[in-house]
């Protein structure tokens, strides 16, 4: 039984918003900043899909985590090493060497990341009973979230703010950077007085041949299950076209009239992706989510999936026409809502693909590959924007929606098993 002296709500808001913040700045703001900083969208997708690459190789070192130290230390310190390497990102800005300087920062922090999401998911579980884990599932959710329109949209309406008043895009990204930083150092010094110590929350030992051979099966039955080959097609190719959208959008949104893009600022870009965007997702995931408990995923899969990939047409309509803010507001809004209708798809299908005797570890692996799939799309979508212009590359982006739509068919009876 669970053991805490420390109000459940002092601290699990906290650390689910620290868990968000560092993926949507390591993912999502440093392509902002790269294309501030004058870096080639090449270049931007290319590097920083890289940063993806903790998350899909996480599970390897879980079992460490869980052996070497507890849940609550590792929170702590990576807290401390996450404020640590993005104040070494920030510092890095005023240099010549910026970009490969500030790429290894975000790559120690990605790795710290993953490392946090280990240990705060694992103490999730140890720290709170089963009624609350259950009662705050919705809240972890949120704050999580709320962390994403947090560094998406706020921290990238601060950039932008700082550099009209100084004029100087280095000095702006470098403040914002130093500003995450002192948030997480703070975060550190916060939660070592508000974590409680649950009882169970020990280190378990050394990884040995038993743990080894234990996480050998748990792959291997996560392999050996029903339709597998499908279910692996379907997760690696479902946001096939999302991947590459994902890493052009700002780069879309801030390049000039003449340069194929729509010209806006970097407040404006925190305002309609990172804002009113990212309230758009998530109130679509909450849409979906309600309609799949009601109706079931059979009758809710083709509508949900149509309406996430149909809007994709409207970047194509904006690379055409460039119109003018006040349209672009919308249209995002629009496309982001039925990304997140057509996400909860996918997470619930993520959940049909466990065994029941290993539901964490085989959500870990399917995330894992999940990641890859982004990885990699992310990377040559740069390429490809930059070889055929933003109106063929969004063209593309649409094509590249079928073949995770051609899965369906395949992966439908083995869902309904599962879930039987």
């Amino acid at each position: 039984m669970p053991s805490s002296s420390r109000n459940t709500w002092l601290f699990v808001p906290t650390l689910y918003f620290f868990e968000g913040l560092p993926y949507v700045l390591i993912n999502t703001v440093s392509v902002i900043m790269y294309k501030r900083m004058g870096v080639d969208n090449a270049s931007i997708a290319f590097w920083t899909s890289w940063l993806y690459l903790p998350w899909v190789i996480k599970m390897f070192w879980a079992p460490t985590v869980e052996m070497s130290a507890t849940r609550r230390s590792w929170i702590l310190w990576m807290q401390l090493a996450m404020g640590l390497s993005l104040f070494v990102a920030a510092c890095s800005l005023n240099t010549p060497h910026f970009f490969i300087l500030s790429l290894f920062a975000f790559v120690a922090c990605a790795f710290i990341s993953a490392t946090n999401d280990i240990a705060t998911d694992g103490f999730y579980m140890f720290a709170l009973t089963e009624k609350e884990q259950a009662l705050f599932a919705g809240l972890r959710t949120t704050f999580y979230r709320l962390a994403m329109i947090f560094g998406s949209g706020l921290l990238v309406y601060l950039a932008g703010r700082i550099e009209v008043a100084t004029g100087n895009i280095p000095i702006s990204w470098m403040l914002v950077l130093a500003a995450a930083a002192a948030l997480f150092l703070l975060a550190s010094l916060y939660h070592r007085f508000m974590l409680p110590y649950p009882t169970t929350d020990k280190r378990s030992g050394a990884v040995g041949a038993a743990e080894t051979a234990s996480f050998v099966e748990i792959v291997g039955a996560y392999f050996r299950q029903e339709g597998i080959a499908a279910t692996v097609a379907f997760i690696l190719f479902y946001r096939l076209g999302e991947a590459m959208l994902l890493k052009m959008v700002s780069p879309f949104l801030l390049d000039s009239i003449d340069a194929g893009g729509l010209g806006l600022n970097t407040s404006q870009v925190g305002l309609v992706y990172g804002t009113i965007g990212l309230l758009s997702l998530v109130s679509g995931g909450v849409l979906g989510g309600w309609l799949i408990s009601k109706l079931g995923l059979r009758r809710c899969i083709w509508p949900m999936v149509l309406i996430m990939h149909l809007p994709d047409l409207f970047f194509v309509y904006m690379a055409y026409a460039q119109p003018s803010v006040g349209l672009v507001y919308p249209l995002v809004a629009i496309e982001q809502f039925g990304y997140g209708l057509g996400f909860i798809v996918f997470t619930v299908y993520l959940m049909y693909t466990t065994d029941s005797r290993h539901k964490t570890s085989h959500y870990a692996i399917s995330t894992g590959i999940m990641a890859l799939g982004m990885m990699f799309p992310g990377m040559i979508s740069g390429a490809i924007q930059k070889a055929v212009g933003y109106q063929i590359f969004f063209i593309i982006v649409c094509i590249m929606t079928i073949p995770g739509m051609l899965t369906i068919p395949f992966i439908l009876k083995y869902a309904e098993n599962k879930a039987a």
